[in-house]
């Protein structure tokens, strides 16, 4: 009785690890933060700005542009350190990207714009120390 009981509990654990296989990697990053964007076209041509990224679990949201009053919506995943970023240009606006692919550590990203394009790397903007008197 224990040796079936040993070898059912095996067996669960081993399916439960490959359904966390088969969903992907937990995410090893965070991105939620402002990050400095630099992007590099093909042409050599860099384009500046700004994105501001939220994270919940696996799913992005946020805001990319050239400034903080110019931005677009984006989205995107993490996967373990991969991260893909999508924007969603509103009607008449265009972006530098529509999709990249990103390399992620803790304080920066780097990738590929729509496959070959040109090169993206955010990096994480430090956070401004509040103006707010402490009681």
């Amino acid at each position: 009785m224990m040796r079936c009981l040993s070898g059912v509990l095996a067996a669960a654990m081993v399916l439960a690890l490959a359904a966390q296989v088969a969903a992907g990697q937990q995410p090893t990053v965070d991105v939620t933060a402002a990050w400095s964007v630099t992007i590099t076209l093909s042409s050599g041509e860099k384009i500046t700005g700004l994105a501001i990224l939220s994270q919940d679990g696996s799913v992005i949201t946020g805001m990319i542009g050239p400034a903080e009053t110019d931005m677009m919506p984006a989205d995107g995943t993490v996967d373990g350190n991969k991260v893909t970023l999508r924007t969603r240009p509103r009607k008449g606006r265009t972006a530098a990207f529509a999709k990249a692919e990103l390399t992620a550590t803790a304080d920066k990203m780097m990738g590929t714009i729509d496959t070959d394009k040109g090169t993206i790397e955010l990096i994480r903007k430090p956070r401004q120390k509040s103006n707010q008197p402490t009681k």
